[in-house]
């Protein structure tokens, strides 16, 4: 019933930039978090970034000063920009979605994209 579609991830040399996106669609009554997390080989999924309905964000110390979560609430759409990357970025990134679903809003949302694979080169 929902759908989230990811882009942007590829292959860029240390200290390069990208921007993911994630745009939702689908029976979605409300969304309260959008996000973004990383799983790097042989490493557990981590969070990077959240960002709230209010506008508050989040961030794991590791890309602090160099990541930047964004978002279209009218578009249901969460952007990372990702900037001065390294080679320990290099992960499939995931965004997340938290809200509501249906007409009523009664359901609850919880859904995940299928993965955008960004390297970084040394």
């Amino acid at each position: 019933q929902v759908q989230l579609a990811e882009s942007g991830g590829g292959v860029v040399p240390a200290g390069g930039s990208l921007r993911l996106s994630c745009a939702a669609s689908g029976s979605i009554f409300s969304i309260n978090v959008m996000g973004w997390y990383r799983q790097a080989p042989g490493k557990q999924r981590e969070p990077v970034a959240t960002i709230i309905n209010g506008g508050s964000t989040s961030y794991a110390d590791s890309v602090k000063g160099r990541f930047t979560i964004s978002r279209v609430n009218a578009k249901n759409t969460v952007y990372l920009q990702m900037n001065s990357l390294k080679p320990e970025d290099t992960a499939v990134y995931y965004c997340h979605v938290e809200g509501t679903l249906g007409a009523l809003g009664i359901r609850r949302l919880d859904a995940w994209g299928q993965g955008t694979l960004v390297t970084v080169s040394s």
